[in-house]
Formats: C-alpha cells, sequence, structure tokens
C-alpha cells in the first residue's frame, strides 16, 4: 500500500513538474506590443511521409489558435521547414494540413528551406520585418529555443516577441514530463538569464 502511495506521489509529482516548466518556458523571452500585424511562425518537425504526423498536426492547430481575434485579417502565418526525405516540405505538409482538414483560408507564407532551429529563425526573418507582434509556435522548449536565437540573430525583432499559444493546462498532460526533460536537454547551453536580462523593458 506505502508503495503505491509513493509511486501515485511520484506520478503527480512529475505530472506537476511537467506542467509548470511547460508553462514557465511559454511565457520566457516574450512581451506585451500592440499594433495590428501579427506574424505566427509554426516550426516544423520532422515529418517523412506525406500527410502531417501527430507533432505537425498539433503544432499547426497552436499556431492557428494563436491568431488574436482582433488580428486575424491583419495576420499572416509562416510555416517553416524543410524536406526531411526528399518529399514535400514540412512547410508544405503543414500548410496543406492547415487548409484542408483545418479550413484555415487566412494569409499564409511558406519556408521550405532550413532543416535546423537555428535555419528556421534565419529563414523566416525576411518575413517578419514589417509586423508589429510576433508569435512563435512549437512545444513550449521548441519555441522558447527559437525565440532565443531570433534575440541572437536580431535582437531588434525580438523585442516585437509576444507569447503564442503553445501552453494549455492538462493538454498533452501525460507526456509534458516527458517534454521537460527533452527541453531540458534541447535548451542546455542556451544562457536564457542573460537573455531575460536583456529583455526587461
Amino acid at each position: 500500500m506505502r508503495r503505491r502511495t509513493g509511486l501515485a506521489m511520484a506520478g503527480a509529482a512529475a505530472l506537476a513538474w511537467g506542467e509548470w516548466l511547460n508553462w514557465r518556458w511559454s511565457r520566457t523571452l516574450v512581451r506585451n506590443t500592440e499594433g495590428p500585424a501579427e506574424a505566427v511562425v509554426v516550426l516544423g518537425f520532422r515529418n517523412p511521409q506525406a500527410r502531417a504526423n501527430v507533432i505537425n498536426r498539433w503544432r499547426v492547430r497552436a499556431g492557428i489558435r494563436s491568431i488574436a481575434a482582433d488580428s486575424a485579417h491583419g495576420t499572416r502565418v509562416i510555416f517553416s521547414g524543410g524536406a526531411t526525405s526528399g518529399g514535400a516540405s514540412e512547410a508544405q505538409v503543414m500548410a496543406d494540413y492547415a487548409k484542408s482538414v483545418l479550413g484555415f483560408d487566412g494569409t499564409v507564407l511558406l519556408e521550405d528551406q532550413s532543416a535546423t532551429t537555428w535555419e528556421n529563425i534565419t529563414n523566416v526573418i525576411p518575413l517578419l520585418e514589417d509586423v508589429d507582434h510576433i508569435k512563435i509556435a512549437s512545444q513550449p522548449a521548441h519555441a522558447l529555443k527559437a525565440r532565443a536565437y531570433l534575440r541572437r540573430q536580431r535582437p531588434d525583432l525580438a523585442e516585437k516577441l509576444v507569447r503564442a499559444d503553445d501552453y494549455r493546462p492538462g493538454e498533452w498532460v501525460v507526456v509534458k514530463p516527458l517534454f521537460a526533460v527533452y527541453g531540458l536537454w534541447a535548451l542546455r547551453g542556451l544562457d536564457l538569464k542573460a537573455d531575460e536580462r536583456k529583455n526587461r523593458p
């Protein structure tokens, strides 16, 4: 009985830890900005098949729901990701899913050359120059990594970063501890505290 109780408490603690860490990442290196012109950048995940896999389907949904209600007509959704197996690019696969399955009929731009998160950011920068605020949609740790990369490459554009709707309590709750562990590994080496200090008004 004690063992079961201990396992249950450990499991609950792991779930709470995963929720908290993903919540925290979703709110790091973002600001509050104003203006009608909005860009939502959706980062792709390895997708060797012709249809969007479960990760990319979720990222597209997170990107679409990130569009501000009062900015819908002034929002461009940028799908970013190159081809991983010689077929369609991640960007194209995600755009097809957004249009054919989700019925999204807004402005869509494709960045289909990048193979890494650093390249995602490098290649979408020309599409972000004239917007008022920028949202990056992915799993929270991955989106944070991309925001840190934008701050390194173009700190002026990073001042326009706002939070995407890529974290919701209870969503992916069972696997959030795994996302948290992977996120800690993916974010290793990034001096996020220094970036946060630079990001203060």
